[in-house]
């Protein structure tokens, strides 16, 4: 894109435009745009998977970073600029890195808290990128296309985790995925937040439902399980439900990714085999090669159809390639809860967003047919 770099109200709006509507706008919140929306992307995507990949194994680099402390940031979103902006957790203040530049740079935040304020973040429509309120944080805090920081009240907010990632809906809510939360909370393309009614919930202290979500083909909000015993999801005319699982165990899952084939893969944090549902309802499992505690907390789609699994506290890298196939790749760096969350960029770069990792790290993923930034900023991809 040829103003890939310039900042202006109507940038994101003009990113969206090219990316063929991928970013809900709020404007037509109809299911029919939604799944012709859906269809355009899943072209691309096919086209990228055909295309395949130049090198048979990703190539692992590693970077530098500007600020480092335990428990940093939980997850990133990547900006219509070209920043990709690290979700601060314990963090007290916020850090980007830019994906056109490399340059890794620091910026005041207004509110911070350092038993865990926000995890994972959704770009908005109008390009504000929102950070979702966590552990103890009372209120909601974004930052938007001219890097100015602010933050505003909600509704609910719980001290044992309320929330843990979120997704953007097609009519252009955001909506936070329910941790130890009784109730939903989102906020609309106008910045009206408000609370809705779950069909199952959990509100025990250090017992948490849900983590991460991923927005399917038909407009549906899948809530990831950690510890729930069923599936949850909120279609897009709002309607609440829940569905049975195959296999669940304690912080199961973390993160998930939805695949070209319309398959939405949750990503094993602590599971010994993978889950995922595809575009009929129909859940199934599959066999892992690497599994361990803590080992993967998110996931990523590359061009060329493979579901990366972010590395935490695993040793090697996992992936599945858009037939099924499940395979490990060596790292550059790996230590004990690392990495939680991954943005993928125009040349088919993840980058590993640090957690309680010391280097930045990033996958390149060789992609014949890489994407442009319009489509990595899409609500298919750019999530939790």
């Amino acid at each position: 894109m040829a103003d890939v770099n310039i900042i202006s109200p109507k940038f994101a709006e003009n990113v969206q435009k090219a990316a063929n509507g991928f970013l809900p706008s709020g404007d037509d919140g109809s299911i029919d745009a939604f799944l012709a929306s859906w269809n355009n992307f899943k072209s691309l995507l096919n086209k990228s998977v055909t295309a395949g990949s130049i090198f048979s194994n990703p190539i692992v680099s590693t970077y530098s970073l500007v600020y480092m402390t335990s428990n940093a940031y939980q997850g990133g979103v990547l900006a219509p600029n070209g920043d990709i902006h690290f979700v601060p957790s314990f963090a007290n203040r916020g850090q980007k890195v830019n994906i056109f530049s490399g340059i890794v740079s620091t910026y005041s935040l207004i509110y911070t808290n350092t038993s865990g304020a926000y995890s994972q973040g959704v770009l908005a429509a109008n390009g504000d990128i929102h950070f979702i309120p966590n552990a103890n944080s009372n209120r909601g805090q974004k930052i938007n296309s001219n890097g100015v920081v602010s933050t505003y009240s909600l509704v609910y907010t719980n001290a044992a985790s309320a929330y843990g990632g979120g997704i953007l809906s097609p009519n252009g809510d955001i909506h936070f995925i329910p941790g130890s939360t009784p109730v939903g909370q989102k906020v609309s393309s106008s910045g009206v937040v408000s609370t809705y009614s779950l069909v199952y919930s959990i509100t025990l202290t250090n017992s948490v439902a849900y983590i991460g979500g991923i927005l399917a083909p038909n407009g549906d909000i899948h809530f990831v399980p950690y510890n729930a015993d069923r599936g949850q999801k909120i279609s897009s005319s709002g309607i609440v439900s829940t569905y049975s699982l195959i296999y669940t165990t304690g912080a199961a899952y973390q993160g998930g990714v939805l695949s070209p084939n319309g398959d939405i893969h949750f990503v094993p944090r602590s599971a010994n085999r993978g889950q995922k549902i595809n575009s009929s309802g129909v859940v199934s499992t599959y066999s892992l090669v690497y599994t361990t505690a803590n080992s993967y907390m998110g996931g990523v789609l590359s061009p060329n159809g493979d579901v990366h699994f972010v590395p935490c506290s695993a040793n090697r890298g996992q992936k599945i390639n858009n037939s099924g196939v499940v395979s490990t790749y060596s790292l550059f760096y790996t230590t004990g809860l690392g990495y939680i969350g991954g943005i993928l960029t125009p040349n088919g770069d993840i980058y590993l967003i640090q957690y309680s990792a010391t280097i930045g790290q990033k996958i390149s993923t060789t992609s014949a047919l890489p994407f442009d930034i319009g489509t990595c900023c899409s609500s298919f991809l750019n999530k939790f």
